[in-house]
């Protein structure tokens, strides 16, 4: 999984509350295993019309925000049902980290795994930074996850409290199979030490 540090981007506003897992990605796009691919389908019933074509209403097709990395999201994102092709097809988009007042338990954890910072905010900061991602072109953040503070355009700063577990695992790029790879000389050991002890297993 890809290290996370220090992430400066476009950030988008998304206000809208309860953004839902069909929402993020729709039912018919959850066939394939695969976690590249998906990012064409992201929000797919808002982001384009019945024939296919672009709604240009939506965030996400507008210049200044084609390339956002970054999604200030209303409360409760990723609710509904539990679906890991939500975080898949963010990731695949480009989508970094998303910023709200709440998570739904099971997306905030699987965003982690996936390699996606979600970072709850306080309803005041939230405003700021909607504010901030308001702004278009000029609507860039810094993530600092280092040192757990987010950049506004401004100069502003904003705290962030976060698990030092999921923090220590986005920063060194570990997913679960990084973390049992760290353990991969005790694991050896035990294999050794069982083969002497019962060859016959």
């Amino acid at each position: 999984m890809e290290k996370f540090t220090t992430l400066t981007a476009v950030a988008a506003p998304m206000p809208l509350i309860n953004i839902d897992t069909d929402m993020i990605i729709p039912k018919q796009f959850l066939k394939t295993i695969k976690r590249s691919g998906l990012g064409v389908d992201l929000f797919y019933e808002m982001r384009y019309n019945e024939d296919g074509s672009e709604n240009t209403d939506f965030i996400l097709n507008q210049d200044a925000y084609r390339n956002a990395e970054i999604i200030v999201a209303g409360d409760n994102f990723g609710c509904g049902s539990s679906r890991e092709h939500a975080p898949w097809a963010l990731k695949d988009f480009g989508i970094k980290c998303i910023i709200s007042t709440s998570f739904a338990d099971i997306f905030y954890n699987n965003s982690f795994k996936n390699g996606i910072l979600p970072i709850v905010v306080s309803e005041e900061d939230h405003a700021k930074l909607m504010d901030d991602a308001s702004r278009g072109a000029n609507a860039t953040l810094t993530i600092d996850l280092e040192n757990q503070v987010i950049k506004g355009p401004d100069g502003g700063e904003i705290s962030f409290d976060l698990d030092p577990f999921k923090r220590k695992c986005l920063l060194e790029g570990l997913d679960d199979i990084g973390l049992t790879m760290e353990k991969i000389a005790n694991v050896d050991k035990f294999e050794t030490e069982m083969t002497k002890e019962r060859p016959w297993v």
